[in-house]
């Protein structure tokens, strides 16, 4: 058996490990790398925290721009901070490389932040070797006032879970725009063009999903699924605040992202989600909220509950929720 890792993220034990062999002495680090935390967060003085977040876009190259900005401004939301400054390194195909396609990509990048008001300050670009397609590796800075940061660790027993949306939004919207050779047969094109919409509607955003929700009742604690899918989200979340969450994530399934996972194989549960904002809210706020975000056009299914017991993520029936070991949609790529 090989000891090669497949496509996609780290194991998490093995993240665990590298991060607990180097920590961090500087006391201006508030928020720190460690599983579950997606974001960092500085005190650099004064009232608000500096929070800074990368990621990069692997797995998709159509709109490429667009969800670097999107998937980074994402995840100074979920700190309840406001995404304000981006910056890329662009990776760009040797011998594919052309006028065209850098323009296409500097145009998405620069929609995507006038979009969000956030303001494109910088980065490196150049034209590499041993790559076949364009790969934005992006950082997001924004700001959250001190007294609202929010955390993935601290949901609270008693506290209900919120998921916006739906999922598998960006699932949905990749397979369609990706791998539309295998859908053909099985879907007519408007279908598929309507998944392949995705990204822009219902869309991979949380930033106005989180600010609706902060402004309507408590919030403890938020967190953006993406690799790995809804189901790794919960056993972040779960992880991160030691708790049990208690959940039915059917209740959130949506229609095309069934239909498409199950034309190409693959288990919803655990395909890349962003567009839906998972959230721990205070159970006497969860209607308000909920109402809040229907009335400002985003669905919000209550899918379930945070306990005590220990660190677990279970079913309505009592039995464990499986971690992924990997997202689903890196399977799509393995033979590319």
């Amino acid at each position: 058996m090989s000891d090669k890792y497949p496509l996609g993220k780290l194991p998490p034990e093995h993240l665990a490990a590298l991060l607990a062999r180097y920590p961090i002495a500087d006391p201006r680090v508030i928020v720190g790398p460690r599983p579950g935390e997606d974001a960092a967060v500085l005190d650099v003085g004064g009232e608000q925290y500096l929070v800074a977040k990368m990621d990069p876009i692997t797995f998709a190259t159509d709109e490429i721009g667009w969800y670097a900005v999107n998937v980074n401004a994402n995840d100074i939301a979920t700190t309840g901070g406001t995404p304000q400054w981006f910056m890329a390194t662009l990776l760009l195909p040797g011998g594919q490389a052309d006028p065209a396609m850098v323009d296409t990509i500097f145009e998405q990048m620069h929609a995507a932040c006038d979009a969000l008001g956030v303001a494109l300050v910088g980065g490196h670009t150049e034209i590499t070797y041993g790559i076949d397609r364009p790969i934005v590796a992006g950082m997001m800075l924004g700001q959250v006032e001190k007294a609202r940061l929010l955390s993935t660790g601290d949901a609270q027993p008693g506290d209900r879970l919120l998921l916006t949306k739906g999922y598998p939004i960006e699932a949905t919207a990749i397979i369609a725009r990706e791998k539309h050779d295998l859908l053909e047969h099985r879907f007519s094109h408007e279908y598929v063009e309507r998944c392949a919409g995705f990204l822009h509607e219902p869309g991979i955003s949380v930033v106005r999903d989180a600010r609706v929700a902060l402004n309507a009742g408590r919030v403890h604690a938020m967190h953006d699924p993406t690799e790995g899918g809804l189901a790794t989200g919960l056993w972040e979340m779960a992880e991160a605040s030691g708790l049990r969450l208690v959940v039915d994530p059917a209740a959130a399934l949506l229609e095309e992202g069934r239909a498409l996972c199950e034309a190409t194989g693959l288990d919803p549960l655990g395909a890349i989600a962003s567009g839906a904002l998972l959230m721990a809210v205070h159970p006497d706020d969860a209607d308000a909220i909920a109402a809040a975000l229907a009335q400002d056009g985003i669905p919000a299914y209550d899918i379930g509950r945070v306990e005590e017991g220990g660190t677990a993520v279970v079913g309505v029936d009592d039995r464990p929720l499986a971690r992924p070991a990997r997202d689903e949609i890196a399977r799509l790529f393995d033979a590319d």
